[in-house]
């Protein structure tokens, strides 16, 4: 099948784009459903179903952070330890004070 896309108007040129990107995004569908189902079928040779062997496959959950340091000036203002320095604790360490001094 050859098509002189030179001869085209820009309306036709438009509908073939869009009839090709909807081809497109069709033959990805089928294709995810041939491997759903493949997959399926060798859960249940091995005597699983899909669900039983994808249930544990999800990110790991981290336990609630436990407040390891407590701002010197007002002890309810903690910090675990994780993600970015609170300013109070940056402050304290620039002022001479060492990570054990704010010890919860």
């Amino acid at each position: 099948m050859t098509i002189n896309l030179n001869q085209m108007s820009l309306k036709e040129l438009k509908d073939l784009a869009a009839q090709v990107a909807k081809a497109i995004a069709s033959f990805e569908e089928r294709k995810k459903k041939e491997a759903l189902t493949e997959l399926e079928d060798k859960a249940r040779d091995l005597g699983y179903s899909l669900a039983d062997l994808l249930s544990g496959a999800g990110p790991r959950k981290r336990a609630p952070a436990v407040p390891k340091y407590a701002n010197p000036a007002n002890r309810s203002d903690t910090w675990s330890g994780r993600g970015r320095k609170p300013r109070w604790y940056q402050a304290a360490l620039d002022a001479g004070k060492s990570p054990g001094d704010l010890l919860v």
